[in-house]
């Protein structure tokens, strides 16, 4: 493994390691505006929320890594301690790249990137018309440590496309369509395959890989994954459950065909209940699992 010490790496080659480590990171599509009235619109992927009690959003316009320049968005928000968060997703993010281009100070990036501006309800800043959801912010302080930049952001007002929303009026994540920001030229999109679940141990306490047996543990075919699927369960399958699905004869192909190979019959029983963790079924796993 390549290890690396930060302060012997050049700033460059930094921001390489870390951008292409730490992804994908949430674009923040910042509208602020200068006291002259002046709207600028840019976007930075150093972003997300932090607390809905208060509502927290956090992003960094951080200074020019080039020219050591203070963006506008820094200096607009230091004049109007104001701004909307606007949400990019698939529909949006190649006009979004376009206004992160250097334009000069006085530039909307409105006009140059093609977006149509909305008025908000509780912030002077304008929103993006075209985002799937705008967080009108009022910013409550901006901490400044050399480079980094810090604006930490109060949500006042959240605006919702009724489009993206599922029967609950919450947003269905395969509607919404949102990209982030990768490493270098590259972002990806949440959608399709892409987006896939996992059940939250909030209301319950799995018994921890830990806890399952060593033969199963060490297994050679089921993954990492799989393990942790396994052990998200608050308790195993009871010796009853497990003699019942012995005997609807699921495995007994298996079992009989491998009787004189131990290590082949666990092999084929692995990947029996690998295939069933795939497809989320894992109490079934572990009847195959214990059934020998």
């Amino acid at each position: 493994m390549l290890s690396l010490n930060p302060k012997e790496l050049s700033v460059p080659q930094l921001h390489q390691y870390l951008l292409g480590a730490v992804g994908p990171r949430p674009i923040c599509f910042a509208s602020t505006i200068d006291k002259a009235g002046k709207v600028n619109l840019a976007p930075f992927s150093f972003f997300n929320v932090f607390s809905a009690n208060p509502p927290i959003a956090i992003f960094s316009p951080n200074r020019s890594g080039k020219t050591g320049q203070t963006k506008d968005t820094h200096e607009n928000v230091k004049e109007v301690p104001e701004c909307v968060i606007n949400v990019v997703n698939y529909n949006m993010v190649q006009q979004t790249s376009l206004a992160s281009s250097p334009y000069p100070k006085g530039v909307n990036e409105f006009t140059k990137a093609g977006f149509t501006e909305l008025p908000s309800l509780l912030v002077k800043p304008p929103r993006v018309k075209e985002s799937p959801v705008q967080l009108e912010c009022k910013v409550f302080e901006v901490k400044e440590i050399n480079a980094c930049n810090l604006v930490m952001c109060e949500v006042v007002m959240i605006h919702v496309n009724e489009e993206i929303l599922d029967a609950n009026k919450l947003i269905d994540q395969k509607k919404i369509d949102l990209v982030a920001r990768m490493g270098g030229n590259w972002y990806c999109r949440a959608h399709g395959d892409a987006l896939f679940e996992i059940e939250k141990p909030i209301t319950t306490i799995g018994i921890g890989i830990d806890q399952i047996p060593d033969k199963i543990r060490n297994s050679m075919v089921l993954t990492g994954n799989n393990l942790g699927q396994l052990g998200n369960v608050e308790q195993l399958p009871s010796a009853d459950e497990i003699k019942s699905f012995r005997s609807s004869g699921a495995i007994n192909e298996i079992v009989e065909l491998y009787s004189n190979d131990k290590h082949k019959l666990e092999e084929h029983l692995h990947h029996l209940a690998k295939g069933l963790l795939e497809q989320k079924k894992v109490n079934e796993a572990w009847k195959v699992l214990l059934s020998v």
